[in-house]
């Protein structure tokens, strides 16, 4: 089985690539990235001469669609995964426009590419955020209303929608998967868990937007690439999955558990002006998922982020050159 990973440089992305390799050994992957600032050719180091043939890298970008005709026309892909995006809710904020291009115009480009060249699956990565924000109670279903609040999040929305209709349209055999906040080995350090623990570990201010008591639903990225291969497997074409672990967890609560693992004081933590539009709540039923692609989570939240904590303090090496992007 042959499958082209987007954004394979990525957080998601490479470790859904060293997940299938190290579990499926028939695996072939082709991982296209655009090497943008997220993309990161070290979170794979190691993979090419690891799994040798069954790996291989091609810089492109997936709004370019010469190249993304000339990556599909070099074998017979049995899936595309669609892990590339601007991801980052302030980053889409401040420029909305490279998150339309990218998110929608390159899951575009991706559609009419796996169209022509018959690819027969196409699994979207996409994001809980599409859902808006809850209240105190409840949970998102794959049948809640999409409600974005920002750019980034309406930009996914748009692509999930695009997607379904290849699907209604053209029989393209399209399958959604929207997840939780992710975290684990290799996330960029704009995010939220590794960028406090690195400003911890340096001594600096944790900058916590407005009180803090936003509520994300957190799932280790391992049990996430599971989900993901799941449904590339096991769903049905034309559904949406949403995948989740019951981590909920204010955001607040997540640093003090931070800065208590490193020993470090809470006077470190400073309070910023709230994000525009920022989203209180996220909450995901994971019911679907786990009744039709047979997936449950296996990390626990909190043992997880203490061990992704450890990761980032034994791999400054990793994360040290990435603060000058």
């Amino acid at each position: 089985m042959r499958l082209l990973v987007t954004g394979g440089c990525g957080f998601i992305g490479s470790n859904f690539i060293r997940h299938v390799l190290a579990h499926y050994g028939q695996a072939m992957i082709t991982n296209v990235d655009a090497l943008t600032y997220a993309g990161n050719p070290a979170n794979l180091a190691g993979v090419a001469e690891k799994y040798g043939e069954n790996y291989e890298f091609l810089h492109a970008d997936i709004c370019d669609a010469d190249k993304i005709d000339a990556v599909l026309a070099q074998h017979q892909f049995y899936a595309v995964l669609n892990f590339a995006a601007e991801s980052h809710v302030d980053r889409s904020i401040d420029s909305p426009g490279d998150f339309i291009h990218t998110n929608v115009v390159g899951t575009s480009t991706l559609l009419n590419a796996a169209r022509r060249h018959k690819v027969r699956r196409f699994v979207q990565i996409s994001t809980d955020e599409v859902y808006g924000s809850l209240g105190p109670e409840g949970k998102f279903s794959e049948t809640s209303p999409l409600d974005p609040s920002s750019p980034y999040s309406a930009s996914k929305a748009s692509a999930d929608l695009l997607a379904l209709a290849y699907h209604h349209t053209y029989g393209q055999e399209v399958i959604i998967t929207r997840c939780s906040n992710n975290y684990g080995p290799y996330q960029f350090p704009e995010k939220l868990i590794p960028l406090m623990i690195i400003n911890a570990l340096s001594g600096r201010p944790l900058p916590v937007y407005g009180d803090g008591l936003n509520v994300r639903d957190w799932i280790h990225v391992e049990d996430h690439c599971a989900a993901i291969f799941a449904a590339l497997l096991n769903g049905q074409p034309g559904q949406v999955y949403n995948v989740g672990s019951d981590g909920e967890m204010r955001n607040i609560d997540v640093v003090k558990m931070i800065l208590a693992h490193l020993g470090k004081p809470e006077s470190l933590i400073q309070y910023v002006t709230d994000r525009l539009g920022h989203d209180r709540r996220y909450a995901i039923d994971s019911s679907k998922a786990h009744r039709e692609l047979q997936w449950k989570p296996l990390h626990q939240h909190e043992q997880g982020i203490r061990d992704t904590i450890d990761w980032y303090v034994a791999n400054p090496g990793w994360w040290q050159p990435l603060l000058a992007k």
